[in-house]
């Protein structure tokens, strides 16, 4: 068995599944997303990274995609569908980092599945965004993209909301807003693999932002079965194989975002639970299950 592990740079997080796996005895490399070679010939496609034939993999764990421009962001999800489609397990899957990254998708599909989520309002007319800030009247402006907390800003004023809106529309930028939920400066992770909340902290900031890279502080936390149910159903509506799900609470708990890339580092400090070798043993039962099946059906 063979495992794969693509990410921006070999990190604490590479290196602490390859160790999981290899104390599995599971062949286990890490390249970077951004090496990707794909070759096209008459027989078959290949996809290949820093020398290494994808296609020989039986699993590829994305842990991060790089920034990029947007052919670059195409091509690689381009070379991870090609890949799943020739029979090489992804996890996530293509289709779920493409719905996890896109803040609209992943509110649209909590708030079919009945998960309870910020108010928001997308739109690429200034004037809908001023009428969404009228309406809101305390705001969170977010990139449609982007992850840690960046770029995200905090609006309750109508003429800095005006001044933000006309810099995002000299930029042909996307205006996300959506609804500030008061949470007392802190949110809930709960990392999710398969069907079960394995770990779960209280990120506790400085300011609005409790995102762990904006200096939240984690502190452990008890699930209680209420909200590892809420984690599974927002984890499952996107179909993430592991997620982080991030949870603040106010009047009721409110699902904000579904992370397909989650770190794991700070969680790690306050969790009882090696997430490494869970995550690990989860992709080898995984491909366990599949060839067995594969076996039977021979």
């Amino acid at each position: 068995m063979r495992i794969g592990i693509l990410a921006s740079r070999r990190d604490w997080h590479a290196n602490a599944l390859i160790n999981a796996l290899e104390r599995r005895s599971v062949r286990a490399s890490c390249f970077l997303i951004k090496n990707f070679v794909a070759m096209i010939s008459e027989r078959k496609g290949r996809a290949l990274c820093e020398g290494h034939v994808l296609e020989d993999y039986d699993a590829i764990l994305v842990r991060t995609i790089p920034l990029g421009s947007l052919e670059q962001i195409i091509f690689r999800m381009d070379v991870l569908h090609g890949l799943e489609d020739s029979g090489v397990k992804i996890i996530n899957s293509p289709a779920t980092i493409e719905k996890t990254v896109d803040k609209y998708y992943t509110s649209l599909i909590l708030e079919r599945r009945g998960i309870a989520t910020p108010k928001t309002t997308v739109t690429e007319s200034m004037d809908k965004a001023m009428e969404a800030f009228n309406a809101y009247g305390d705001i969170v402006v977010k990139p449609l993209f982007g992850c840690g907390g960046k770029g995200m800003v905090r609006i309750s004023d109508e003429n800095l909301a005006y001044r933000t809106f006309r810099a995002l529309e000299m930029g042909r930028y996307v205006y996300y807003t959506q609804e500030y939920i008061e949470h007392g400066d802190r949110d809930i992770r709960v990392f999710v693999v398969g069907d079960r909340a394995i770990a779960s902290m209280i990120r506790e900031g400085k300011t609005w932002k409790t995102n762990i890279a904006q200096g939240g502080k984690p502190r452990s936390l008890e699930l209680t079965e209420d909200l590892k149910d809420l984690s599974v159903s927002a984890a499952k509506a996107l179909g993430a194989d592991y997620s982080g799900v991030d949870i603040i609470k106010s009047d009721k708990y409110y699902v904000v975002e579904v992370n397909s890339m989650p770190a794991w580092a700070g969680l790690q400090k306050v969790s009882k639970r090696n997430i490494s070798i869970e995550l690990a043993d989860y992709v080898i039962g995984k491909l366990n299950y599949r060839n067995s099946a594969v076996l039977t059906h021979m």
